[in-house]
């Protein structure tokens, strides 16, 4: 997702939209890492592209591990039965051998053939023919997974698609919870919708709470919040609910963990160069919304430099230890709680 994650979500939308009214490209090659978008665009075509009553004759769906080049060209090649188009679809295509030939077709495609052709964790290469004759001819769809960091400014752009709102604290409990997955945020959003009362315009943590099954007190996203402010008694509260939950891991907990301080540690780089940042640059150095600021603007005063440094060496001791290195008998519950009162020490 070179351009961005909103480039790529702008063209699956457009995409989707114009397979709504009817409009299709010869070819679309869909392929990522990130499989939200290659699904969204291919269900899209494929909903759309021919009536069910065309479908029996006209709509051809296979997979690359069952199929080559010549079978899909063959089909490609045919004329629809009784209806303006036809539909090819090649699932998985990069599990086929002769992908590349598939570039002899797209160098001049049918009129009324629409070819769909979906890479699920991998892409085609850029430097070979298919990528570049689809990149003329049709449409190329890649969707990278995001980071970690960019998943709370997502949420808030999918639940807009949806007429919603959500506020900040309830996108990044969102996120903690289903992480860079995009197609479990869909998932458990649609559940909560049903549950929501009619009219519901702004979601919050409360109900993301309710709904999707999570309790804050368990949540990772409460633990950094008062190890930011320094309050010692709620986060060794919290570490111990993290520890004894029964799905927890502690190089996920740590992960976390990192990817906070790191956070703190570039914000401090900032404020030494420019100490009266505006929003739109801490916005990107820091790559959450607004409403965290505040507390970054604490954690800072907490963290200076050299104790951030220290606690990201700390961070590297127990991902070692949650991996299994020299624990002794120290249970994960233990570990969590031994690692936030050396972090509130330091």
């Amino acid at each position: 997702m070179a351009k961005g994650f909103q480039d790529t979500d702008s063209l699956c939308r457009e995409l989707v939209k114009q397979a709504r009214e009817g409009v299709f490209r010869s070819v679309y090659l869909l392929m990522g890492d990130e499989p939200y978008y290659v699904d969204m665009v291919c269900d899209a075509i494929m909903e759309h592209c021919l009536d069910e009553s065309e479908r029996d004759f006209n709509q051809t769906v296979c997979y690359g591990a069952e199929v080559d080049a010549e079978t899909v060209i063959t089909a490609a090649r045919r004329y629809p039965m009784f209806a303006d188009r036809q539909l090819v679809v090649v699932k998985e295509a990069q599990m086929m051998k002769s992908l590349e030939e598939l570039s002899v077709y797209c160098q001049n495609p049918l009129d009324s053939t629409v070819l769909v052709i979906t890479m699920h964790g991998a892409s085609a290469d850029k430097r070979k023919s298919l990528y570049k004759t689809v990149s003329k001819v049709g449409v190329v769809v890649e969707s990278q997974t995001l980071r970690d960091y960019e998943v709370p400014r997502w949420i808030p752009m999918f639940y807009q698609s949806k007429g919603l709102s959500i506020t900040p604290d309830a996108a990044a409990l969102l996120a903690e919870h289903a992480g860079t997955d995009l197609a479990k945020i869909s998932v458990e959003t649609d559940k909560m919708l049903k549950n929501l009362p009619e009219g519901t315009k702004e979601v919050n943590a409360a109900d993301i709470e309710r709904n999707v099954g999570i309790s804050r007190q368990y949540s990772i996203f409460e633990l950094t919040k008062e190890l930011s402010l320094k309050n010692s008694a709620k986060a060794l509260k919290i570490a111990a609910y993290i520890g004894s939950a029964a799905k927890f891991a502690m190089p996920m907990a740590v992960s976390a963990l990192f990817t906070h301080f790191y956070r703190i540690l570039k914000y401090e780089a900032l404020l030494t160069q420019n100490p009266r940042p505006g929003n739109d640059v801490k916005a990107k150095v820091l790559g959450v919304n607004p409403y965290f600021f505040a507390e970054y603007d604490t954690a800072v005063r907490n963290y200076p430099l050299k104790k951030c440094m220290a606690v990201i060496a700390l961070l590297k001791e127990y991902d070692f230890k949650g991996k299994g290195g020299e624990v002794g008998e120290a249970t994960p519950a233990e570990l969590m709680v031994e690692l936030t009162v050396r972090i509130l020490n330091i």
